[in-house]
């Protein structure tokens, strides 16, 4: 079986983010990036079924810059085959990515395609879906653990109350959450083998963005708190306060 995972080069989720002179773009000095963490649980999935079989293949996909060759370096030192990078920009236009994978994922032919259930920089949830339909196939969200049956997936999705459990044909996309998903760490034999592993670079097609960015802003500050008294006796104040101030009562 042939898996294909969809990863995006991301700002550390622990980093400070900073915006950048122009307003319109994040400051990237002294930024540092890794693989978006729901596309790394993406990459666990794939590895699993890959273990699971003893045979098929992995590779794995992202659209960017230069830069994302260090992510996709990255996952090879997990365990993934090979990977692609499509040359151009990441855009908040989550067609216009879709439409770059598809093109590239059209001509590779998966059995399998995985992305993260959404990424951690735009919180769209968009991609996925949107690439399930642009190549014909099925599509099963936010599934938390995978099991391969034949040329069947049976899928299971946490829903509140309970495990929803949905089944469905090979070929076809799943957007894949943490779960059972937790990432191996890359071992030393993985990090050195790596760098051994094909990593093609192809220009992106069909990525025209529709969307532009018109501004991004800090969150305000946040007001200072303010000791009303201990005990019982500070009970009335505080009342008052959330009353006349806050306005929340």
């Amino acid at each position: 079986m042939k898996t294909a995972i969809c990863i995006k080069r991301v700002p550390d989720t622990e980093a400070r983010i900073r915006v950048a002179g122009d307003g319109t773009s994040v400051d990237e000095s002294g930024l540092k990036f890794v693989v978006s963490p729901y596309d790394e649980f993406a990459v666990e999935a794939a590895l699993r079924l890959k273990d699971a079989t003893g045979e098929g293949e992995t590779v794995s996909i992202s659209l960017g810059g230069s830069g994302a060759g260090e992510q996709l370096r990255a996952t090879l030192a997990m365990g993934v085959d090979r990977a692609i990078r499509l040359d151009g920009e990441g855009s908040m236009d989550g067609l216009a990515v879709a439409r770059a994978l598809a093109a590239e994922l059209k001509e590779l032919g998966p059995d399998l395609v995985l992305c993260g259930m959404k990424a951690a920089d735009d919180d769209q949830q968009q991609v996925g879906p949107m690439l399930a339909e642009l190549l014909g196939m099925p599509c099963v969200t936010v599934v938390s653990s995978i099991e391969k049956e034949g040329d069947t997936l049976v899928c299971h999705r946490e829903v509140e109350g309970g495990t929803e459990v949905v089944e469905v044909d090979l070929p076809a996309v799943v957007t894949v959450t943490k779960g059972e998903h937790e990432p191996r760490y890359p071992s030393l034999k993985g990090i050195m083998a790596a760098k051994k592993k094909p990593l093609e670079e192809k220009p992106a097609e069909g990525a025209e963005s529709r969307v532009k960015v018109r501004r991004y802003s800090e969150p305000p500050p946040r007001p200072e708190g303010k000791v009303v008294g201990e005990g019982a006796e500070a009970v009335p104040e505080l009342v008052r306060l959330l009353r006349e101030e806050a306005k929340v009562l």
